[in-house]
């Protein structure tokens, strides 16, 4: 997932140089997730035990994700939910106005200059 996400994400200008994570296992004692970073030459971040607020935005996400996605119907099968998923990741990022963003959507925020 992370090379993939990294390589979409490079695509649209903006290349990971940190990845913040929590503690669990398989950020910390992952050989292919230590190797992934090491590919895309970015440090690896870890938020304190106990503190999902260090890692705010993506809790945000997730929840985002939980409400928008994956309760918001019922579905019939496992298949049915992966379907849906790419489709509401397509609205999310390129079309849902967000209000940390002005009403733009993620999308906007790419190839911008920064401060």
């Amino acid at each position: 997932f992370l090379t993939r996400a990294a390589a979409a994400m490079a695509a649209n200008g903006a290349p990971v140089r940190r990845v913040m994570t929590d503690n669990a296992f398989a950020y910390r004692l992952s050989k292919a997730f230590q190797d992934a970073l090491a590919a895309l030459g970015a440090k690896h971040i870890l938020i304190k035990p106990r503190h999902p607020w260090q890692n705010g935005k993506a809790e945000r996400f997730n929840r985002t994700l939980q409400e928008g996605w994956a309760y918001r119907q019922p579905f019939t099968s496992n298949q049915a939910r992966t379907d849906a998923l790419q489709p509401w990741l397509n609205f999310y990022n390129n079309h849902r106005p967000h209000g940390s963003l002005g009403g733009k959507p993620p999308i906007s925020r790419c190839n911008q200059p920064t401060d």
